[in-house]
């Protein structure tokens, strides 16, 4: 109920319900009920502390051990060596996004966190961030992983894409200041418009999971890459998809047998959601009772059906995306930024899934009677390119300005390589950085 409010509160008037000025009010009125009814403030006063040997100890030590978790998650994230590997595609390349799809499998590891011993010292699970860069129009893919997997990465890519070349190329967040003071900054995140079984228009409904003749194919990605490289001199524009293999976090609770609740959990309440709906109740004509009849789906409930079942029979990945655009003051334009808001428009759909632009600036009305706002967006720019840079979206303290825990994606293998995957020769935006030719090994019986 609080936060239908707050959504009331901020969507129509622009007013948003920050930390410091609710404490500021809560100790005025706590004050004000002392000044007209000191009794009773000061009795309740007293029984908190009488009672405080009680509440005090579990208060501090949970907050101590929640503390103590984030620090050693943090010393084991940083304590991981990380490499950037540039994925270089030939001119000749058909393949379709199901060899993207074949190569994601190969990154659903849990190992880090198999036992409580490795997760009480904050062992965490691997995981990636997918990238697609435009430096200055030049459009480049990446794989962001932890050095020890990269052989896994390396094998994977050549084995679904010959002749692509992989190369460990400098982390290009790190190659400009990224400073409010010399750039300006506008970024958001991403989340679906409905829960996650349902998936996304993917690249099985536009036809790509056969090879198709090249007039006749139909790449969604290409709007994007096109836009992407659509930007000039002194603008640049990150995306970052960070994925995990899914175990259930997002949900916080367990299932009917006791194990962690999962999207397929969700997805089988959805259906069955879909099937009670679609049930006629008759009267029986022998006891007079009303009783439920058999579900009668129609065509569109039959489909949704299907399309969450398929979804959720493949591997599923926690995903978080994000998008930074960064300008030169003088190269600033804003008509960059419904672009980036419709970045995933391509694969959206009204009756199934979506994804839409949220958080970090959108959250931004612009009102004139938001006071400090300009620093709170330089406070909210810098913390975005922090974020960025260091591939985060599922560990504290990351979740400020974006996603909450519990608003994060859970989407499987085929969804992801929709809206990731090396482009085929279709797709012929000037910017794309593409090799001349296919390369290979030398044959290995090649006389020496």
């Amino acid at each position: 109920m609080l936060s239908f409010f707050q959504d009331i509160f901020t969507d129509t008037f622009g007013i948003r319900f920050n930390a410091w000025p609710l404490f500021i009010v809560g100790a005025v009125l706590l004050l004000t009920a002392f000044i007209f009814m000191s009794d009773g403030v000061s009795y309740s006063l007293s029984l908190a502390l009488f009672l405080a040997p009680l509440w005090l100890p579990v208060l501090l030590l949970s907050a101590a051990y929640k503390l103590w978790y984030i620090l050693q998650q943090g010393v084991f994230i940083s304590s991981q060596k990380y490499v950037l590997l540039e994925i270089k595609p030939p001119r000749n390349l058909v393949k379709t996004p199901l060899a993207m799809e074949t190569f994601l499998t190969s990154l659903h590891l849990t190992g880090g966190e198999s036992n409580w011993y490795a997760r009480f010292w904050g062992g965490t699970r691997p995981f990636w961030s997918l990238e697609i860069a435009s430096l200055e129009g030049q459009v480049h893919f990446y794989v962001w992983a932890r050095e020890k997997l990269r052989e896994i990465v390396e094998a994977q890519l050549y084995a679904q894409y010959p002749g692509v070349q992989v190369l460990e190329a400098p982390d290009y967040t790190r190659l400009i200041s990224g400073t409010v003071e010399d750039w300006g900054i506008w970024g958001c995140d991403y989340k679906q418009t409905a829960p996650d079984p349902l998936p996304i228009k993917t690249y099985v409904e536009y036809g790509l999971d056969k090879v198709q003749k090249e007039p006749e194919q139909v790449d969604p990605l290409s709007n994007l890459i096109e836009f992407m490289s659509s930007v000039g001199k002194g603008e640049n524009i990150w995306l970052q998809i960070v994925i995990r293999a899914h175990k259930g976090e997002k949900y916080d609770k367990l299932n009917e047998s006791g194990k962690p609740y999962t999207w397929v959990d969700e997805a089988k309440e959805l259906i069955e959601k879909i099937r009670s709906e679609t049930r006629d109740t008759y009267v029986d004509p022998v006891s007079g009772e009303e009783r439920p009849g058999f579900p009668n789906p129609t065509k569109g409930q039959s489909e949704k059906i299907a399309a969450m079942e398929r979804n959720v029979s493949k591997l599923a990945f926690d995903v978080g995306a994000r998008c930074i655009y960064f300008a030169k003051p003088k190269n600033f334009r804003t008509a960059v930024i419904p672009h980036m808001i419709a970045l995933f428009k391509p694969f959206s759909s009204e009756g199934w899934n979506g994804l839409n632009s949220t958080g970090w600036m959108k959250t931004f009305d612009d009102f004139p009677w938001e006071i400090g706002v300009e620093k709170r967006k330089n406070r909210f720019r810098k913390r975005l390119v922090e974020v960025y840079r260091r591939r985060q979206f599922f560990h504290d303290p990351f979740y400020e300005g974006g996603l909450p825990k519990s608003k994060l994606m859970v989407m499987s293998t085929e969804e992801i390589a929709t809206i990731f995957h090396v482009p085929s020769s279709t797709v012929g935006a000037p910017g794309l950085a593409r090799i001349q030719s296919a390369t290979g090994e030398a044959p290995v019986n090649l006389p020496t």
